[in-house]
């Protein structure tokens, strides 16, 4: 049966969750980087929910993969962000 709404698709949910996260570990970042890396790291942690969801919502599964596409690419920019902040020592690493 197709997904008729984003909602139901669970890779979805799931980046909404890491919005969430994202947000709240970034709210005691110094306050230099509110432009910064803050900034940037919820941005691109935004734009991977607001991808899988435009994409699903295009005409074509050749639409919607471009979309997954871009927001596997907003996935390895949060991921190389939160890499430079651990670096930066505003997050530490897991398991510290």
């Amino acid at each position: 049966m197709p997904v008729q709404d984003y909602k139901e698709l669970r890779v979805w949910q799931k980046a909404v969750d890491l919005v969430a996260l994202i947000y709240s570990v970034t709210q005691s970042f110094p306050a230099e980087e509110m432009y910064g890396l803050k900034s940037q790291l919820r941005r691109a942690a935004v734009s991977i929910p607001s991808n899988i969801a435009e994409g699903q919502g295009r005409a074509s599964s050749g639409e919607f993969h471009h979309f997954l596409g871009i927001a596997r690419g907003s996935m390895l920019e949060v991921e190389t962000q939160i890499h430079i902040a651990q670096r930066l020592r505003y997050l530490s690493q897991a398991g510290e």
